[in-house]
């Protein structure tokens, strides 16, 4: 592999990060998350996310984030709505199917819901003899690396809150989209569109973690017996609290994903250039139409992924991160041009 835009966590944390580990690594520390590193970590994310009352707790990753919050609120016959996209509907291997919730898939357009394919679901159950819809999840940036406009997820809340529906966001790439050019919401703004939300770490820079965020303290008062009964309560639960103080305890969230987006934006603008075809960009993921015959030296070179293979040409992604480099854009580009 020559430069690797396979996705944006396999190298293994920002260097700022393996520092703060280090530094505390010969520390002794409160167990179970109630350590001060995160507790120093949680008040930050109130502080930035402007929520002084919500409730913020660490696990490991993202799929057992939202397995937790949406097991956790649902009762057994309530079932949640989701794009047919979603993180939840085609890469969690079942997790919230297992926990024995109904997913209600709708297609969405462009990665995203919108009230109306929610009211399509809410007006088709009508009786106990269906699931009730109870949750609509959403994920910004989206699987395919669109994001929600400021409007759209006001509507979205409203629609929810008007016919008692509650609303999560995946934010596994949460700061890929509060950098992206195109977004217009602001990290403060983010409690008064949702119920919950998560942040993804892994994904910006820390080796593990994902920050839950439930915004009602009532809510979430039983919370952590829920993750200890689901087995996803970390015992050295300050090795997530050192990583989320410090990469919180500043800008670096923000400067990691923001260097993210904008090297996926002088690569989209190269390949623009070449007339590469692409789908429409926002963030970090960059989705490529190329001849098949050139797929298995794409791959080698650069270790992408295929997201979808057709006859004659193939979608591939590519992904940029904290550590990409003008260097890994510009032999990107060089290779595409070459195959011009």
């Amino acid at each position: 592999m020559k430069a690797n835009f396979k996705n944006d966590y396999s190298v293994l944390c920002h260097p700022q990060i393996l520092k703060a580990l280090e530094k505390y690594s010969s520390e002794v520390n409160e167990v179970y998350g109630l350590d001060r590193h995160s507790k120093r970590a949680k008040r930050y994310i109130r502080e930035i996310f402007g929520l002084p009352k919500a409730k913020v707790f660490f696990v490991n990753g993202g799929t057992m984030a939202n397995m937790l919050f949406i097991s956790y609120v649902l009762k057994p016959y309530e079932a949640i709505i989701a794009c047919k996209s979603a993180h939840i509907n085609v890469h969690e291997s079942g997790a919230i199917e297992g926990s024995g919730h109904k997913i209600i898939v709708k297609e969405g357009f462009n990665g995203k819901l919108y009230p109306e394919d929610i009211k399509e679901v809410v007006d088709a159950h009508v009786d106990e003899h269906m699931v009730k819809p109870r949750l609509v999840y959403i994920s910004n940036s989206t699987e395919i690396g669109s994001i929600y406009s400021a409007k759209e997820l006001r509507d979205l809340y409203k629609f929810c809150k008007e016919n008692d529906l509650y609303l999560y966001i995946d934010g596994a790439r949460l700061g890929a989209a509060l950098t992206s050019r195109n977004n217009d919401l602001k990290a403060l703004e983010l409690g008064e569109v949702c119920d919950a939300f998560s942040i993804g770490g892994a994904k910006n820079g820390l080796i593990s973690g994902e920050a839950l965020v439930i915004k009602d303290k009532e809510l979430a008062k039983d919370f952590r017996f829920h993750i200890k009964n689901k087995g996803a309560m970390s015992s050295k639960g300050y090795f997530l609290g050192i990583q989320f103080a410090e990469i919180f305890k500043n800008t670096l969230y923000f400067d990691l994903a923001r260097h993210s987006n904008e090297m996926a934006y002088k690569l989209y603008k190269g390949l623009e250039e070449l007339n590469v075809d692409m789908l429409p960009f926002e963030t970090n993921q960059i989705f490529v139409r190329v001849e098949n015959r050139f797929v298995d030296k794409i791959v080698e070179d650069f270790g992408v992924e295929i997201w979808a293979k057709g006859e004659e040409r193939t979608i591939v992604r590519f992904v940029t991160s904290f550590s990409t480099t003008i260097k890994d854009v510009d032999f990107a580009l060089k290779f595409f041009k070459e195959l011009n």
